[in-house]
């Protein structure tokens, strides 16, 4: 038991000090426009750690799952016409105009011809990370395959 309580404050100490790192990181860097609401949330989100240390597994837990997800969804699709961006922050954030505030997503675009070139944004809630990381890259593979048939179906009448 003692050895579990010693490895939590372990891990809430690493935890604590990556996102204090941050904060140095973000105010030290000459490139970044600094906004006070963005060390705000920083702090907020170091002091909830330090009053509810059982997130700390929570969040690593979710983390892993979105990296594991991003992988499978990776592998599964490799179609040409359909261009894939993920705004998973501390994951995979492969688009420009990721918004960060709300909940993760993966941002879909299926190239129909040069002009164009609907997109769709699958977002992951709470709801979707409740499964499995396999079961949810199924789920966003499927609705990526019907998205892909919606647009077809418009494009040929």
């Amino acid at each position: 038991m003692t050895s579990y309580i010693i490895l939590g404050e372990i891990i809430m100490r690493k935890e604590i000090k990556a996102k204090l790192e941050e904060i140095v990181a973000l105010l030290n860097d000459p490139e970044e426009t600094v906004m006070d609401k963005e060390i705000k949330e920083k702090l907020e989100k170091i002091v909830a750690v330090l009053n509810n240390p059982e997130e700390i597994a929570t969040e690593q837990e979710t983390k892993e799952k979105l990296e594991a997800i991003v992988a499978l969804v990776n592998n599964v699709m490799v179609d040409p016409d359909i261009d894939i961006e993920y705004c998973i922050p501390d994951v995979a954030t492969t688009t420009d105009t990721c918004d960060v505030s709300g909940d993760p997503y993966i941002l879909v675009t299926y190239a129909v011809s040069e002009y164009t070139r609907p997109t769709r944004k699958i977002r992951l809630t709470n709801t979707y990370l409740n499964n499995t990381a396999k079961a949810i890259a199924n789920l966003v593979t499927f609705s990526i395959e019907q998205f892909k048939t919606e647009i077809d179906s418009v494009e040929m009448g």
